[in-house]
């Protein structure tokens, strides 16, 4: 709640209105909002359970509206990392990318063809805040996304657990210095051949125990703090 009412007031997106109900841990949440000329409604728990999508609701609801950023306005300042997801079902990974590629530094993150919606309210949870720090923007056209981050100058790089190179051979060979888009699949499906065709290399995330894969978030996490590393320790 603090991300969003800190994102209103600085004019990159509006609360139009809080629910709350009666509790004390909600005061300096409402009196943020109220200083900032959000309208506040005091509830009963069970209305703002009603309002709330999660078993154990927090007793404090915000409606926003969605942030407007395209495809260009998140690539605008050619940021050196970005994060770029194409067909990722489950909510819960979307949200956890955008919180690492926050984490990490990055400078956006493109949902692309038939990934879940960002603003799915699982997606925002996982988020934890983080989606109202960077550029989130939404395309169906992969290609166009892909042909968005090349002209940006971003190296794509898909994340494919069946890759020929590793994470670690690349980071050694300087391949992880420059400005990179990195790409992920869902966590079923992998990359598509189509999509993978468009990109400049596909690396692995080396295991060195016993277990078979990562998840997507996981493999995403590790793969884009590598190339943060790479890039501040070169820079």
């Amino acid at each position: 709640m603090g991300e969003a009412l800190a994102a209103h007031t600085a004019g990159s997106l509006r609360v139009r209105e809080l629910f709350a109900t009666e509790q004390p841990r909600h005061q300096e949440a409402l009196d943020r909002a109220r200083a900032a000329g959000v309208p506040v409604h005091l509830v009963t728990e069970r209305a703002a359970a009603s309002l709330s999508e999660t078993v154990t609701p927090q007793g404090l609801v915000a409606v926003c509206d969605l942030p407007a950023v395209d495809l260009d306005a998140a690539l605008a300042e050619r940021p050196a990392l970005v994060a770029v997801l194409v067909g990722v079902a489950d909510p819960g990974n979307a949200g956890t990318v955008v919180r690492v590629a926050d984490a990490a530094g990055a400078g956006a993150v493109l949902f692309a063809g038939d990934t879940v919606d960002a603003y799915n309210g699982k997606a925002v949870r996982a988020s934890t805040g983080s989606l109202f720090h960077l550029p989130v923007a939404r395309d169906r056209d992969v290609r166009a996304v892909l042909a968005a981050c090349r002209a940006a100058g971003l190296r794509l790089v898909g994340a494919d657990g069946h890759a020929t190179d590793d994470l670690d051979t690349a980071d050694r060979a300087g391949e992880l210095d420059g400005p990179t888009a990195w790409v992920f699949g869902s966590e079923a499906h992998g990359l598509p051949d189509e999509v993978t065709a468009e990109l400049d290399t596909t690396l692995r995330v080396p295991l060195y125990g016993r277990a078979e894969s990562l998840n997507l978030a996981t493999a995403a996490a590790v793969c884009l703090y590598a190339s943060a590393r790479a890039q501040h320790r070169s820079g």
